[in-house]
């Protein structure tokens, strides 16, 4: 049986937020509706476009081509993963494509200090220029070619970061050779301590390094890593690395659900103008809408391909994993379901059309539409509630059975500083 759906009052969703509000007034005092109407479509066309292109680099047997699956929500099994072998298996540059955003590519690159691939011709051979940021990657030691690599880069003006893999398999070890005495904390701090000694040794100053193991990732310091990356880039560049992220934490959850909204006025706006032309019903916006709700679902990984794959990883069933979703848009919204909640948000329209002369008095000149963008705004905040506490159920679902306390130490961490 559906979810009983409470919207509450339209003033407690309705909030659009002032830069957003002042970008919208802009485009609807300087142009006609038509104008209007092809303006945002081109924003969103824009934000949808948005390429991102992460390189991945190290020396060969480093595991590269297992954090490139990884980062992709991949097993080096799945269908579609990167090649991997102890041997190293990339010649070349290889771009790999994000499961659910084809515009971020994952690029698999050759190991350097190979005999075919010195580090001196690299960044010329890989043609560098076209990536927004590198991660350098190594498997034990930090050495000469990877602080030489990092020169480099920084030359170039562009950002990277040191990831040490496999540190799951170096904890294994130390657990069977010091058994009771064992300290897990201990032992990464002695493990970061000496990667960063090694780098600091080859000239690089104040060395970052994150400690990872690409077939753990709520574990260590991969949340660092996704909290550094973020912070390096902006605008429209940032929100898809959210989107792109694997849902592993409650924080990366909380982040995607607040970028997504605050480009909900954009498609509210579109329906309300479309709404407001003649001949032009509410239901005209359906098909947006209905696309809108399933790229939701597969930013949150609930869709059944992302189901299946995260119930491969954890040992479950996507059965299981399902019994989590609870909401109406998780369990799947017909065209029929989108209506009805269309038309419940239209219940009241004097009042919603109050509200949005008050709240957003840039609509005056569209009474018709006005009532259709509370209707959608409405539908999709509410959607992105729903969808963000499925996705959190399923995380806790999905992670019973692995380390409870690591997993909830990283949900403790804030995520408000990024949207102060």
């Amino acid at each position: 049986m559906a979810q009983r759906r409470d919207h509450g009052s339209p003033m407690s969703v309705v909030h659009v937020q002032e830069e957003d509000l002042l970008e919208m007034s802009t485009l609807l005092k300087s142009s006609a509706v038509v104008d209007v109407t092809d303006k945002v479509q081109s924003l969103l066309g824009k934000l949808e476009a948005t390429t991102l292109d992460i390189a991945v680099t190290g020396e060969s047997g480093a595991g590269k081509s297992t954090f490139v699956n990884a980062l992709r929500g991949l097993g080096d099994d799945d269908f579609g993963a990167a090649r991997t072998g102890v041997t190293e298996t990339t010649t070349v540059p290889m771009a790999y494509q994000h499961p659910t955003l084809p515009t971020v590519r994952i690029w698999d690159m050759p190991g350097i200090g190979t005999y075919n691939f010195q580090v001196d011709q690299y960044l010329k051979l890989v043609n560098f220029e076209r990536y927004d940021f590198f991660i350098i990657v190594a498997s034990e030691r930090f050495r000469e070619n990877h602080a030489r690599l990092a020169r480099n880069i920084r030359d170039m003006k562009k950002h990277f970061y040191f990831v040490r893999t496999k540190v799951d398999q170096d904890l294994n070890a130390c657990t069977r050779r010091k058994k009771t005495q064992f300290n897990e904390e201990m032992v990464l701090n002695e493990i970061r301590t000496d990667c960063t000694s090694w780098l600091e040794k080859e000239g690089e100053q104040d060395p970052k390094v994150f400690l990872l193991s690409s077939f753990e990732l709520h574990k260590y310091d991969f949340q660092k890593l996704q909290n550094t990356l973020e912070q390096s880039l902006d605008g429209q560049k940032r929100h898809v690395l959210l989107l792109s992220l694997p849902n592993i934490t409650d924080e990366v959850i909380v982040k995607k659900k607040k970028s997504l909204k605050r480009h909900i006025w954009k498609k509210a706006l579109l329906s309300c103008i479309i709404s407001a032309m003649p001949s032009k019903p509410v239901h005209f916006n359906i098909p947006m809408l209905m696309n809108t709700l399933r790229s939701y679902k597969q930013n949150f990984g609930l869709d059944d391909e992302s189901l299946g794959t995260l119930a491969s990883k954890v040992n479950t069933s996507t059965y299981h994993l399902k019994e989590e979703i609870t909401s109406q848009e998780g369990q799947g919204m017909n065209e029929e379901s989108v209506k009805a909640v269309l038309r419940m948000a239209v219940v009241g329209s004097q009042a919603a059309a109050n509200l949005v002369e008050e709240q957003v008095p840039v609509l005056g000149n569209l009474v018709a539409g006005a009532i259709t963008f509370v209707a959608v705004y409405i539908l999709l905040n509410s959607s992105l509630d729903n969808l963000a506490k499925d996705a959190q159920k399923v995380l806790r679902r999905a992670f019973s059975t692995e380390d409870e306390e690591k997993l909830e130490a990283y949900q403790k961490l804030d995520p408000g500083f990024l949207y102060d």
